[in-house]
């Protein structure tokens, strides 16, 4: 299956030498440039300005390379199949399963055939970054050295991951396409326990003090995943947000008249499909309604960078009529069928941004090709809503679709899509608010809801997380809330599994015997004493944290991404059936390991829990400075999320969780505050590499610069493109 050829010479010369840009191509960027203005306020964030949208995209990405060329690139290695080629051989079957799903090939003829207004906006976001790479001879990139414009169609909805559903794993795809051996795997499922997820809260009139809607968004990803821009043209573009890396629309935020949050979404986008597969004359087959079709083959190049050189290895690709083979199981193999990308997508992705009234925007989202996204939405007029997700297949609700499903009957076969208005949503809810935690949206806004009869199973697999749990108490009473009352709101500290998890410990150290009593007497009765808040000052927060990762540990693997949302459930079955002693026993266990890596239980959470941005971005250190951190994972139910972990240190340090995060009030002129994990530059010699780190750390906002009499105002840096 597989050709290798190992090139151990020199460097290509592509790779040695700097992109050369023909005159042409010099003269169009210059033009370009000029016409765009770019303005980096008091905060170094971009407002860019530009009589066309193609000029305005072009400024962003300029802005985009000056702040992170390094993650632009990396997303684009992704998207396209080719981390091996700057990493090496550990990357290789996630490249594999990316050029499988996402075709270069039908990205070049979208591009071709595309309208002719956007296809400028393609070329523009191509120009910003190849004129970056002009202008920046000492920029060194580690694959791309020229940058085309299909590229943006292969990363179309904001969200850096492919669509892969069925509980297939990476695991799978490497078993399959790096062995011999095509029938003989046997499903084990893989433990994935990456915290993934987002909060979008929506707010009526009727609760908001000032009369008007509010938009809360608070993504989780990474930390420095995104960067925080304005766009504005004479074409209608006045929009300000969250931009991925490398992409040219604004992924999170709002414009003059709406806004919208996208959660992560578990809605069943995507099918595994079970085919049966046999060989003559060295030739596969899959058998479909009684009939045998041959399996389409495609060749998949890799350059794969090893110490001296590269090796080129080609990989025989392989499809059936539903799609992409990732693996097999159990003598079948698995066919995915989903929307990765699609000219659709990215259009759909634009025209949100542009969208002025409801109306707009939902004719934006029929499109129909947000195959990862669930939305939370306001607007201007007092609207608010939420879908919950966008690309919907229709299919037989008979078939469980969470797992693969029998891919020889036509049974099986999707019946085209769901329209906007059948897909799981609300539209101004009676309660007046909206709540989106990647969970349950049967839950979304309380009496509410949408009732979760009405709709296929496949819709909204979901179960319900400790997070959705907070937020429902955070929203259900509120009343007469502010900007800063919403942001407290979305800032709160509090840990609803606790209310689940410590009865049971409680339960278990009462009807222990004296002697387990007397010794765990202190560490219970600061837990006892505990609010369920974190904070810096709190030894319980320490203690609570260490002993709950413990119990979670022992629920059992959930066997496909949809069980594993069905926290709140998982976690009393596991109650209901553990034993005081294996409880205390975690116990036992939490206290002896904060002993042995701290030498005491009682160590404050903010000692230990620490917020800190190196230069290089990947080496920590317990004697560089730091900050406290009273926040902890999302996984326990707290809003905000700040993931932290130890980094060949003894303290923790956090590198994911929230990223931008902003509060938005619809009124007659936009008000709006927000704040970015660090700063907005990744200079560590800049004063904006950690300008907003404690104000991010502590929930304070900082107000947004909307209107241009205000950003001019506060000034930093204005300037051309390349001046």
């Amino acid at each position: 299956m597989t050709k290798k050829l190992l090139f151990i010479l020199l460097l290509s010369p592509m790779v040695l030498t700097a992109q050369k840009y023909s005159a042409n191509e010099i003269s169009r960027f210059r033009h370009e440039a000029g016409a765009v203005t770019i303005v980096r306020d008091s905060w170094g964030v971009p407002h860019i300005y530009g009589e066309t949208d193609a000029e305005a995209v072009f400024g962003l990405m300029y802005t985009q390379c000056e702040d992170n060329f390094k993650g632009l690139e990396q997303n684009y290695l992704y998207q396209l199949g080719k981390q091996a080629e700057a990493d090496g051989e550990k990357s290789l079957y996630t490249d594999v399963t990316l050029q499988l799903v996402a075709d270069s090939a039908g990205a070049i003829r979208d591009y071709k055939t595309s309208a002719p207004w956007f296809k400028k906006l393609m070329d523009a976001f191509a120009d910003g970054i190849n004129y970056y790479l002009y202008k920046h001879p000492e920029i060194k990139p580690r694959v791309f050295h020229h940058f085309e414009p299909w590229y943006a169609l292969m990363f179309t909805d904001g969200s850096v991951s492919a669509t892969v559903t069925g509980g297939i794993n990476l695991t799978e795809t490497k078993d399959f396409y790096g062995g011999s051996e095509k029938l003989g795997a046997v499903y084990k499922p893989v433990v994935d326990d990456r915290e993934t997820g987002s909060n979008g809260f929506a707010i009526a009139p009727s609760r908001s003090a000032s009369g008007h809607a509010m938009l809360y968004i608070n993504p989780h990803v990474p930390f420095y995943f995104r960067s925080e821009v304005q766009l504005v043209s004479d074409e209608g573009l006045d929009v300000y947000g969250a931009v991925t890396w490398g992409q040219f629309f604004v992924y999170q935020g709002f414009n003059k008249h709406c806004g919208w949050m996208h959660t992560s979404s578990n809605a069943d986008v995507g099918d595994l499909y079970a085919e049966k597969v046999s060989k003559k004359d060295g030739k596969w087959f899959y058998e479909y309604n009684g009939s045998l079709k041959p399996v389409t083959e495609r060749k998949l190049v890799f350059n794969i960078k090893k110490v001296d050189g590269w090796e080129q290895k080609t990989i025989t690709g392989y499809y059936t009529h539903h799609g992409p083979v990732l693996g097999s199981r159990d003598g079948k193999w698995l066919a995915l069928r989903a929307n990765n990308r699609s000219y659709n997508a990215l259009l759909e992705s634009w025209l949100i941004t542009k969208a002025n009234t409801f109306a707009e925007y939902k004719k934006a989202m029929s499109l129909l090709s947000n195959g990862t996204n669930n939305t939370v939405y306001a607007d201007d007029q007092g609207n608010i809503a939420f879908w919950y997700g966008n690309y919907m297949p229709k299919r037989d609700p008979k078939f469980d679709w969470t797992l693969p499903v029998d891919g020889t009957t036509v049974a099986t076969e999707w019946k085209g899509l769901h329209q906007l208005d059948e897909i799981v949503h609300v539209y101004n809810p009676a309660t007046g608010w909206i709540q989106n935690c990647n969970s349950t949206p049967f839950a979304s806004s309380g009496a509410a809801s949408p009732d979760k009869n009405k709709y296929p199973a496949y819709m909204a697999p979901d179960g319900q997380l400790y997070r959705g749990v907070t937020a429902i108490k955070l929203l259900e009473n509120a009343k007469n809330l502010t900007l800063d009352g919403l942001i407290t709101k979305g800032y709160d500290h509090y840990l609803s599994a606790f209310d689940d998890l410590l009865p049971s410990l409680f339960k278990a150290y009462g009807q222990a015997p004296d002697s387990v009593k007397n010794l765990f007497s202190v560490p219970m009765k600061s837990l006892r004493e505990w609010d369920r808040r974190t904070a810096t000052n709190s030894a319980a927060t320490t203690l609570a944290l260490e002993w709950g990762g413990l119990m979670f540990r022992a629920l059992p693997p959930a066997k496909t991404a949809e069980a594993g949302t069905y926290q709140t459930m998982r976690v009393n079955e596991m109650l209901h059936t553990i034993s005081n002693k294996q409880i205390l026993d975690y116990f036992s266990e939490a206290i002896s390991n904060l002993k042995n890596h701290y030498g005491t239980w009682d160590v404050k959470w903010g000692d230990i829990n620490r917020y800190q941005r190196p230069a290089d971005g990947v080496t920590f250190s317990d004697n560089a400075p730091s900050l406290p951190v009273g926040l902890t994972s999302s996984a326990f139910g707290q809003l905000p999320s700040f993931q932290s972990r130890t980094m060949n240190t003894k303290k923790r340090y956090g590198y994911s969780g929230n990223s931008f995060i902003a509060a938005v009030e619809f009124g007659p002129r936009i008000k709006a505050k927000t704040v970015i994990t660090g700063g907005q530059s990744f200079d560590a010699a800049s004063k904006h590499f950690t300008d907003q780190a404690e104000m991010y750390i502590d929930g304070k906002f900082k107000d947004v610069l909307f209107y241009k009499s205000d950003v001019l105002k506060h000034a930093e840096k204005i300037y051309h493109p390349g001046s």
